[in-house]
């Protein structure tokens, strides 16, 4: 009885302890936390995600509470995440134009040559590390569903081999953009509706003879853009979005038709 009554003491003491310890140092390294950030953290999506450039929601948090980020900074939340924070910080802002992941291939396995039946994991970047492919195009979507399995709002799927976004979905948070080994994706303006479906840098003739439906580079493109939005470089289009006026007249010449005209993307 008296080595349970002493083994309680002792317990007891070290819990006594162990508490002081914990309240001398949470007072001593004890930080304060500016209310606002709190409450424009609980404003933002907590997605996580990074596209706003910060480590992550809290940072994000952080910096528009310290001045260093706007108001509208996080292009996930939008216009009303936008709205709502700024009346936390006594000011007024505007959203950026949320953008969209967009897929710079084409190659669908209607137009595409497969090397054979793939059987493996079934993620893209694993076929890359390993120095495989899927298509004889060494430049398109292997259609692994890398992308699929990081977009955190199932605006990803694969159809007839290629990846495709529902712009619906999509809140341009771009993980898809870094699960993709091959570079496929890029986030482009919501507004825009002009884009190239290539991502192939081979010469033309080389390109048609693994996908029927890629850019030959041939710089017709180019040629009939009146604002300078449209260049060929490394054998394939590429679109400066700030200069683009969607005026479509460079997919109307595409003799590829590998550049999606204004009406292809429905408005979101």
């Amino acid at each position: 009885m008296e080595i349970i009554l002493i083994t309680t003491a002792v317990i007891t003491a070290i819990g006594i302890l162990v508490a002081a310890g914990l309240v001398f140092t949470g007072k001593k390294f004890h930080v304060d936390v500016d209310e606002r950030e709190v409450a424009v953290r609980e404003a933002l999506p907590g997605n996580n995600c990074g596209a706003c450039g910060y480590a992550g929601c809290d940072a994000m948090a952080a910096a528009i509470v310290k001045g260093d980020a706007p108001v509208g900074g996080c292009p996930v939340g939008g216009a009303a995440c936008a709205e709502a924070i700024g009346k936390i910080m006594g000011t007024s802002g505007e959203a950026p134009e949320r953008n969209i992941a967009f897929i710079k291939c084409k190659g669908t396995c209607d137009v595409t040559k497969n090397q054979g039946n793939y059987v493996g994991v079934m993620d893209c970047r694993s076929v890359v590390l390993n120095g495989l492919s899927i298509t004889d195009c060494s430049f398109g979507c292997l259609g692994l569903g890398s992308c699929v399995t990081v977009c955190p709002n199932d605006a990803i799927t694969i159809t007839n081999g290629v990846a495709l976004v529902n712009r619906k979905k999509c809140v341009g948070c771009g993980l898809c953009v870094k699960a993709c080994p091959r570079g496929l994706i890029e986030l482009v303006p919501e507004h825009n509706r002009v884009m190239v479906q290539c991502s192939n840098r081979d010469r033309g003739p080389l390109v048609k003879q693994v996908c029927s439906a890629g850019c030959i580079g041939c710089t017709l493109c180019t040629r009939q853009c009146e604002f300078d939005a449209i260049h060929v470089e490394n054998n394939i289009a590429h679109i400066n979005y700030s200069n683009c006026t969607q005026c479509g007249k460079c997919a109307d010449k595409c003799p590829a038709k590998v550049i999606l005209p204004p009406p292809s993307l429905p408005a979101v």
